[in-house]
Order: C-alpha cells, then structure tokens, then sequence
C-alpha cells in the first residue's frame, strides 16, 4: 500500500525485513506475525493505525524477506524475543527512556510474552491476538500446563501436515486439496465462508509461501515416541519452539513492571482454542487419529483456559487486563473484523499512551 513503506534493517542479529508506517516521532506500535504467515498480514492495519501511531511489522526469522538463521527450539521464543531487542534497539524504539506497545498474533503472542519477560520496562502495553498457549502447542491436559506424557508426545516438529508442508515447498497456489496453503488459510485462518478480496488473497497466499522449510526453520526435526500419537517434539524450528517441552510462559504472571493487556480472539477459532483442530487431544477424541488413549490420558488442551489461568495470575499479582471476544471470527480478528480490531485496538492504545 502507497501509505507502508518496506525495508531492510541491519540488526545486530540479522538482517530484518520490515513493513512501518506513520510519523517518525509517533508513539511506536511493533506487530508481530505467527506461524506460517508473515508481516504482509498486517499491512491494512498498519495503513489504518499509522496517523495515530509510528507503527511497524517486521518478518520473523525464516518468514517473509527477513535473513535466514536456524531457531534453537530449546530456549522456546527467546531466539525471536532477542530478535526483537535487536530490532528494537537498531531502530531506537526506546531511546531516552520511550516504551514501546507491542502486537502479537497467534505465535506472536506469544513472542511479546516472551519479550515482556526479557525486557518489562520496555514495554507500554501488550495486545494479544488470538494468542499461542501460554504452555505451548499440544500435548499438554489442564489449565496449569501439565504434560499428558513426560516426553510431550503429540507436541513439535512432527506435528505438521506432511502434505501441507509439500505442498508449500512446492509453492502450490491452487486450491485442488484441502492441505493446500490457500484452502488452510480459508478454513483455517479465518472463519469459513469468510474470504478477503482475491487480490488481497494472492498477497496472503504469497506470504505463506515464504515459509522457509528446513529442520532449523518450519516445522522443525522431530523424534518418535512409545507414547500416542508416537510423535514427540526435536530442537530446532518453529513447531518445536512452541512445543511445552521448552516453551512455558507462566512467569509471565510475576514480571514487573506490568504493563496492560488486551486480549482479543476470534469465538470462533479453530487453531488456538480448547478444542483446536491442530491438537492432537483433540482430533484423537474426534475418532480423526486411531488409538486415542482417551481422555484422562490425553483430553483436548484446554489452550484458551491456559491463558486465561495465566492472565489471571497476572492480574492477581497486581496487573491488567481486558478480554474482548468478537463473535463469528476465527483466528484472525485483524483480518475478518478489521473495524471493530481496530476500534479496540486504538482505544486500548489512547487509554494507556
């Protein structure tokens, strides 16, 4: 968009593709995409925030433009928290003692959660989209996080559709199998029978395809398991990354200072939900993967009652926050209900600017 201006930033970690907007001198908003996706998902709500705000979406590593580097899966998000330090601090976001508002999707909610934990006095406020388990990806069974197996079976690099994965390295932009980048996207991302204009479809499509597959990349290695589903999670790549074998954000609750948190979901999610299509748990209690060994072995993770045991936390420790659920959404409310996204959005910024 004539309004979003793309670039290169040199960090002292890598080289960061970068979509920014609005004033130089503006109160800066940092997005920050999830998997599988990139930066260009925020382009229309950069457009929309940028006269109010210095706004930026920058790829993370092994998404979009941004330079390829290997993610160790065993600090969980601290490889993209200190990716975003670097950013940050390339681009002086906190200079003379300025904070900065972050935006997370998806696993960028997870991202900011991380960064917050690192850096807290950097930080003015957190939105949340539609966040990642504060305890990962699958393979967990309450709200507290506990693992349904010591090793995290049905967590990881593993847990990836092999088709979907073939066919994004193919670049496969038709849309002739239910595992093809852009009918995930449709089903998925969004809440069907929502589609956004073709061309802006194309954009997302081209954006999926970014994806870099490679073990240090999406989704990641992955080991096998004595335990259902017989998959269990290795140590590099995204899917690993947010595996609860290495990701667990429950110290988010104690940092300080605290800044406010606004949580926004879809209530119709299909990713990250407490009965996500993506869970294991839960395709197994579906009858959809042959020999679930039943519920109080391995029951749907509770995602959506996982962060708000966390945020609850939060708040009883002397923080806040504010849940907003939009009704007949998925995954994407920046995508599917962009005014109403927006509204809150910028009426959470004001409040706390």
């Amino acid at each position: 968009m004539s309004s979003v201006a793309s670039s290169f930033v040199e960090t002292a970690r890598l080289k960061t593709h970068v979509l920014s907007a609005g004033p130089e001198n503006g109160e800066p908003v940092l997005f920050v995409h999830g998997n599988v996706s990139s930066g260009r998902f925020f382009e229309e709500t950069l457009a929309a925030i940028a006269p109010h705000h210095r706004v930026i979406a920058p790829d993370l590593r092994g998404y979009g433009e941004t330079e390829a580097a290997s993610l160790d899966a065993t600090r969980g998000l601290r490889d993209f928290s200190e990716d975003l330090e670097a950013l940050i601090q390339a681009l002086k976001l906190t200079a003379d003692g300025r904070k900065v508002h972050l935006v997370g999707w998806s696993v960028g909610g997870g991202v900011v959660m991380q960064y917050a934990m690192d850096h807290a006095a950097n930080v003015a406020s957190l939105t949340l989209i539609d966040p990642v388990s504060p305890f990962g990806f699958g393979g967990t069974k309450d709200a507290q996080g506990t693992p349904c197996w010591p090793d995290f079976a049905g967590s990881g690099g593993g847990t990836a559709n092999p088709e979907f994965v073939q066919r994004l390295g193919k670049g496969d932009r038709s849309e002739e199998s239910p595992f093809s980048p852009r009918n995930v996207m449709n089903a998925f991302y969004f809440k069907p029978p929502f589609r956004v204009a073709p061309a802006l479809e194309e954009t997302f499509v081209s954006a999926l395809l970014t994806t870099r597959l490679d073990d240090g990349s999406y989704p990641g290695d992955m080991t096998t398991s004595e335990n259902w589903p017989t998959v269990a999670p290795g140590t590099t790549g995204m899917n690993n990354a947010i595996s609860p074998k290495y990701l667990n954000l429950a110290a988010f609750a104690e940092i300080s200072p605290k800044p406010p948190v606004l949580w926004i979901r879809g209530a119709d999610d299909q990713i990250v939900s407490d009965t996500s299509l993506f869970d294991f748990g839960f395709l197994g209690q579906l009858g959809a993967v042959p020999g679930w060994p039943g519920a109080e072995v391995y029951p749907a993770q509770p995602m959506v009652t996982q962060t708000r045991e966390v945020l609850e936390a939060y708040r009883a420790n002397g923080g806040r926050f504010v849940e907003e659920v939009l009704a007949d959404c998925g995954h994407s409310p920046l995508i599917e209900k962009p005014e109403a996204f927006r509204k809150r959005l910028l009426r959470f910024l004001a409040d706390r600017t």
